[in-house]
């Protein structure tokens, strides 16, 4: 475990600010999911508000944002939303700031062109390709029976419509906010593009999910891209972040602003990697991803957990093959099975 230090004794209350560097304020909006909160930050500028993720589209989490603008952000006008990815928590309301307020989105390309993507694909009916992509992994009749229960894949109903067009940014862009430049510094893994805001002169990383500093992110494999290699892009990726300062604030989308960037991604770095080393010793005789997940999670997994630990235990199998550590074993049915080589 990193030693990590954290910033503040005290937590901001739904609807209420604390400033965490000089113009920037850190806001938290609760979750319906086991992970209860997300972190959404504000930074005030001579003309207005920047806002850095929306929170999920909920009809309380709305209301607390009326509370915000109607009271502590009331002074000056909105000017515009980051968005460091499509996750619902982060994106989810993306459409009702610009409808209600009339700000734009500012995201990478491939966050807001994906999460719009997931938005317009919803389904009355579960498609086939998501009970055909758990059992490939292993999953079993019974599994498979509760999957239209579970919501998987219906991304839409947490996101407002999103707004029609976006402002692009890109990895390494510096962008003007407060008076002082924040440069965009793009991850992968977690999500396809997610963009990090990282300013030198107050050395504030606002990282969303990409660092965390309690848990790590979820890299998954998904029914989107079954082929995909995820954990292998989040760990290149985080060689980025090793480049600022150690003494870097770190303002995460889950858990507390903290100080120990470097400290954290080795622990990071360490753990996805012991996981990789427990993992191939398990697959000495062939394994789905099903069969892994006693391996990785040493907690009971249920309901939408389970779904999310396969995709988890997909992404590390399919970095043991691409690392020429293990092979797939596919038989009629289609099931596949990893074997260490």
């Amino acid at each position: 475990m990193a030693q990590l230090a954290y910033l503040h004794d005290t937590v901001p209350s739904p609807a209420a600010l604390i400033p965490v560097a000089d113009g920037v304020f850190w806001l938290r909006m609760p979750l319906p999911f086991s992970l209860d909160h997300i972190n959404l930050w504000a930074i005030e500028e001579d003309d207005g508000w920047t806002l850095v993720d929306s929170g999920i589209n909920l009809p309380d989490v709305r209301g607390y944002w009326e509370q915000l603008i109607a009271g502590p952000l009331s002074q000056k006008p909105l000017k515009r939303l980051f968005v460091t990815h499509l996750h619902p928590d982060h994106f989810g309301l993306a459409g009702w700031f610009k409808a209600r307020w009339g700000i734009d989105t500012w995201m990478t390309a491939l966050e807001f062109y994906e999460g719009k993507s997931l938005v317009l694909s919803g389904y009355d009916e579960l498609p086939p390709e998501i009970p055909w992509f758990f059992r490939r992994a292993g999953m079993d009749d019974e599994g498979l029976a509760e999957l239209p229960k579970l919501g998987y894949g219906h991304f839409a109903d947490s996101v407002y419509p999103p707004p029609i067009g976006f402002r692009r940014i890109v990895d390494g862009e510096d962008i003007m906010i407060g008076g002082r430049q924040w440069r965009v510094v793009v991850g992968s893994g977690h999500s396809p593009e997610h963009g990090c805001l990282y300013c030198p002169d107050l050395r504030v990383l606002i990282s969303g999910d990409q660092v965390l500093p309690r848990i790590s992110s979820n890299i998954s494999v998904h029914v989107t891209e079954p082929e995909a290699n995820p954990l292998k892009d989040w760990l290149e990726s985080l060689a980025k972040f090793k480049f600022l300062p150690e003494d870097t604030r770190v303002l995460p989308a889950h858990g507390d602003p903290f100080v120990g960037l470097h400290d954290r991604l080795d622990a990071l770095i360490t753990g996805h990697e012991n996981q990789l080393r427990r993992l191939l010793r398990a697959i000495e005789q062939p394994r789905t991803a099903v069969d892994c997940l006693p391996t990785l999670f040493h907690r009971e997994l249920n309901g939408f957990n389970r779904l999310m630990a396969i995709g988890e235990a997909l992404a590390h199998l399919h970095l043991l093959v691409h690392r020429g550590l293990a092979r797939i074993e596919e038989d009629a049915l289609g099931i596949r099975r990893f074997v260490k080589l």
